[in-house]
């Protein structure tokens, strides 16, 4: 394991520096299945036992950022640190931690609200049907929030979902829109531009900030997905809670 001040582009775990108050742990440049598991078991490791002086721990897709406060320690000492757990975990086995929460939300397949579901059922080999079975069958997990406050990037498809990003932009999908890409499904809390392609919609909202709690799904959150109605996802949007009746479950 090194850790370093400069980017570099070879393939490999590294610690880079981040900012003035920063350690950012990158397992690897592009979104492997293995070394998503990993940032995933590191990020749990680093909330049970934070290092001494970290005020933020923020995982990615395929890295960890580590912000700390320069009075309490160095930045050498952390990334010693978080090099060694890093290199503990990848000893393996690499199993994905059992998710402490899920949660179950309806979504509307198709038609209005999946305007490009025959399209991708027929890229995965697959009728429509099967494809929302593909989908509500799936081990979900969210991956991680980005890009837009709130918003999940979830988790892994079956490998026939590895389904490229569109050439051109869709200009707008609704706020709930469920789009899919390269084994993943962002769900939209507000209306979006976007390159992945819509197969449904759901009433949750992933950011509301006059809720007790603005953000309410975690990384590492497992979700299941129930096929409903359109015009149940027309209900469910007129609720005040903006969960869309998604329902919570702690598991441990």
């Amino acid at each position: 394991m090194e850790y370093e001040s400069d980017f570099h582009v070879e393939p490999g775990p590294r610690v880079l520096w981040a900012g003035m108050d920063g350690v950012l742990l990158r397992f690897a440049l592009t979104p492997e299945p293995e070394a998503m598991v990993a940032t995933q078991l590191l990020a749990a490791d680093l909330e049970r036992s934070p290092p001494a002086g970290t005020v933020e721990i923020a995982p990615g897709l395929v890295s960890v950022l580590l912000r700390f406060d320069p009075v309490t320690t160095r930045r050498d000492v952390l990334a010693r640190e978080i090099s060694a757990r890093a290199a503990h975990i990848l000893q393996g086995p690499l199993d994905r931690p059992a998710p402490a929460r899920r949660w179950t939300i309806p979504v509307a397949f198709g038609d209005a609200d999946g305007p490009q579901l025959a399209e991708v059922a027929q890229a995965v080999g697959c009728g429509p049907d099967a494809a929302i079975q593909q989908i509500c069958e799936a081990d979900l997990r969210v991956l991680v929030i980005g890009f837009a406050p709130g918003q999940p990037y979830i988790g892994l498809l079956p490998e026939a979902w590895d389904l490229p990003r569109q050439s051109e932009l869709t200009p707008t999908v609704p706020a709930g829109a469920i789009v899919v890409a390269v084994r993943q499904i962002v769900m939209f809390g507000a209306a979006s531009a976007t390159g992945w392609r819509q197969v449904g919609r759901s009433a949750f909202r992933s950011f509301r900030p006059e809720r007790d709690t603005p953000m309410p799904l975690r990384a590492g959150d497992a979700i299941r997905f129930v096929p409903v109605p359109a015009s149940e996802i027309e209900a469910l949007d007129k609720a005040d809670d903006g969960l869309g009746g998604a329902r919570l479950e702690v598991l441990r």
